[in-house]
């Protein structure tokens, strides 16, 4: 590229006061870095988008602008959640940067990574993804569910990026490309991929949080894979049809051995194993319904057309 380019990095926060003004110390002191070895230019700039926090976040990112103007912030009216605190920081900053790069609050996705991230893009990269090296920091458990959480999603037919979170830069042609995905089931790790844009990763290592706990325990990272899963891909009920086709063979040759059994007056008593298959059905049947039932409440939220989120206040300044 012949200018320097204006880079924006978008920052989801919620309930990141203990961490937030270390993660803007050490993210605006790499964009002066950058800036001066004529990497980006002067402008560049950190937007903070709280998810409608419920300790001082706002307060922090408020008092962050008022000391320098290159932060800036957006305030969601009510807590939408990471993906949709995320979606909302790249559109603020759509059309005033010419590429963003999203990363947490927590810094455990290494900064450094972003000067790689932009020497790519000054290349003619559209999509630079972070991807995680190592987990050396997490917990046995945590690694584990994380390495379960990606493949599941591969064996279920989602196009993602193996060990990457949402750390990735994007350029303005990418980001008019996502704009124009009106999803309310918002999966960015599935839409992104999507884009056809040309594209590359970046390894680092994951470091410990910065200050303050994780926002994504468990049982968050579960309700993400469903969420994923459901609104990207109809294999779940696909695979619904095969079951459902093995039990009916399943059922012919129970249905011939009961027959054989009837005929040579070889009744057996089985109430054991009645009771076992009506509970083997039933249980079958219920997980149907709810795989089913996920897909009907995405569609009863896509059409019904409701904002994905609402912006209360903000600090811009472009």
């Amino acid at each position: 590229m012949e200018h320097k380019p204006r880079i924006a990095i978008v920052m989801p926060c919620y309930n990141e006061e203990e961490a937030l003004p270390l993660s803007a110390m050490h993210l605006l002191g790499l964009l002066d870095r950058m800036a001066a070895n004529g990497l980006i230019s002067d402008d560049s700039y950190l937007l903070c988008s709280n998810d409608g926090s419920t300790d001082s976040t706002w307060r922090t990112i408020c008092s962050l602008h008022s000391t320098d103007h290159r932060v800036k912030g957006i305030s969601l009216a009510h807590n939408r959640g990471h993906q949709y605190a995320l979606l909302a920081g790249l559109m603020a900053v759509r059309g005033h940067c010419d590429a963003a790069i999203s990363i947490d609050a927590d810094l455990q996705d290494d900064p450094e990574a972003i000067v790689e991230m932009v020497h790519l893009f000054n290349q003619g990269t559209e999509i630079v993804y972070g991807v995680r090296s190592n987990r050396d920091t997490d917990t046995w458990f945590k690694r584990a569910t994380a390495h379960w959480f990606y493949s599941f999603q591969r064996s279920m037919g989602l196009n993602t990026v193996y060990d990457h979170a949402d750390y990735r830069l994007m350029s303005a042609r990418a980001l008019d490309l996502l704009s124009e995905y009106g999803d309310s089931n918002l999966f960015l790790r599935g839409i992104i991929p999507q884009l056809g844009l040309t594209t590359a990763t970046v390894d680092y290592r994951r470091a410990s949080r910065v200050a303050g706990e994780s926002k994504y325990p468990l049982g968050k990272m579960i309700s993400f894979s469903i969420d994923g899963i459901t609104s990207f891909t109809a294999r779940p009920i696909r695979l619904i049809f095969i079951v459902g086709l093995v039990m009916l063979l399943l059922d012919i040759l129970v249905a011939l051995y009961v027959f054989t059994s009837y005929f040579r007056h070889q009744v057996i008593s089985g109430w054991a194993s009645i009771m076992l298959s009506i509970w083997f059905i039933g249980s079958l049947t219920l997980m149907a319904i709810g795989i089913v039932g996920e897909y009907i409440g995405k569609i009863f939220v896509e059409v019904k057309g409701h904002p994905r989120y609402a912006i209360s206040e903000q600090l811009t300044d472009w």
